[in-house]
């Protein structure tokens, strides 16, 4: 993780404290850069993250799912004989 501080200076001791900060705040995502940006008294945090793949979703038999693996027979079954329609 790349940290970058911008118009002044920090101490490690605030430098952790604003990187455990965007950590906090960014729950559970894999953060890439943070710019620390010192403005008079105010400091300015911006947490870069890593992007996440996006997977499709659709509804299909009146439920949102991306695929149709964890369907039992009888959902199976119910999404084979539905009637699709076409636009």
């Amino acid at each position: 993780m790349e940290v970058y501080v911008t118009n002044g200076e920090i101490s490690d001791f605030e430098r952790q404290e604003y990187i455990n900060c965007a950590i906090e705040s960014c729950r559970g995502k894999e953060i890439e850069r943070i710019d620390i940006t010192i403005d008079g008294d105010y400091v300015v945090l911006d947490a870069s993250v890593k992007t996440v793949p996006f997977d499709r979703i659709r509804r299909i038999t009146g439920y949102l799912v991306g695929t149709t693996q964890r369907f039992n027979d009888a959902k199976r079954v119910e999404e084979r004989d539905r009637v699709k329609h076409s636009v």
